[in-house]
């Protein structure tokens, strides 16, 4: 009996130090840029390289407006490949890989809001765009508004898809939320298999979605995940969280005062459409606002024709009929209440 006690106890100390050892090799692990789009380019920038992808003329055509697409938390530029036959017939279209995303650098720091919307203003003055429509899905739209106030030159007007004012609006699933664990978070990162990957971003598309449908590679969604580091997972996902913590991005976009766009799909799986719609209504003056049928938390993806044509009429405005707004006299602070979350 005391045998098999000493066996237990030496597998369990053998079973810890793997663990830490896991732990500390993902958290110091980094990865370098690398094209993986065709036609793709690096950008070497002081904030990180960076993947960027051009379509469409260069002049914009007409001169209409550049139009950059920002992708959504561990996603890549691949998420708008099925809008762009659309979006860049008459624009000048530039995707861009987030930092820890796709083809991007994956370096141990970086991944504030701040550090990314400097990041894509660096990238967009390198290509000489400015007065763009900044177009930013869920973690992208989050960059944008960054953008935006850090760099308001660069950005004529911002559309947000899918993404809430901030948190208090809905919660994501609790194998996500595992995901964050000190430990654990990076165990799963090194053995979660892929159809368990494919499950966990079910939540990002309507119920029944068939996610090999909206993209060129099966596993699309696999790769985006299996590129990141546990790092760039980690410090990417709480980044975001505590931007819209510390000022709920309803109000950023107010203050900003530049023409915005919401558009969020009716079955959103991840946030209350509705009530993040309704938020933006009452506190940004002169936001348009959309509701996609048959789409969940990626219209992009979803239905991309419609989104994109939504885009292009907002892109296509006059400008003295885009209702600029003015920024509020008076801001509210602090976090919603919690009881709106699920």
């Amino acid at each position: 009996m005391r045998r098999g006690w000493k066996i237990l106890i030496a597998i369990v100390a053998v079973l810890a130090v793997l663990l830490a050892a896991n732990t500390i090799a993902l958290d110091n692990e980094t990865g370098s840029a690398e094209v993986t789009v065709e036609g793709g380019e690096i950008l070497e920038l002081a904030g990180g390289d960076v993947q960027v992808s051009e379509e469409g003329p260069v002049d914009g055509g007409s001169g209409n407006p550049p139009i950059v697409l920002l992708h959504c938390y561990a996603c890549s530029l691949h998420w708008w490949d099925r809008m762009l036959p659309v979006l860049s017939e008459d624009h000048r279209v530039i995707r861009l890989d987030l930092l820890g995303h796709g083809g991007s650098e994956k370096p141990q720091s970086g991944y504030s809001m701040e550090e990314q919307g400097a990041l894509v203003a660096e990238a967009l003055n390198q290509l000489d765009v400015e007065g763009a429509v900044v177009v930013g899905h869920s973690l992208g739209a989050t960059v944008a508004t960054a953008l935006a106030e850090q760099s308001s030159e660069l950005v004529d007007r911002i559309v947000d898809i899918g993404q809430a004012p901030d948190d208090s609006f809905g919660d994501v699933s609790l194998i996500a939320r595992l995901g964050y664990v000190p430990v654990l978070g990076q165990l799963l990162n090194r053995i979660t298999p892929n159809f368990m990957v494919k499950d966990a971003y079910e939540q990002a598309f309507a119920p029944g979605y068939e996610l090999d449908s909206g993209f060129e590679d099966s596993d699309q969604v696999v790769d985006d995940f299996k590129t990141m580091t546990y790092t760039s997972f980690d410090e990417a996902g709480n980044a975001e969280r505590d931007y819209s913590d510390e000022v709920p991005l309803d109000q950023r976009l107010a203050t900003a005062a530049i023409p915005l766009l919401v558009i969020f799909g009716e079955e959103d799986q991840i946030y209350e459409s509705e009530e993040a719609v309704a938020a933006f209504q009452e506190h940004v003056p002169g936001v348009r606002t959309a509701l996609v049928e048959r789409a969940g938390h990626s219209p992009n993806v979803e239905r991309p024709e419609q989104t994109a044509r939504l885009i292009l009429e907002f892109a296509q405005e006059p400008g003295d009929e885009a209702e600029v707004p003015q920024p509020p006299r008076h801001t509210r602070g602090g976090k919603r209440e919690k009881e709106r979350r699920r």
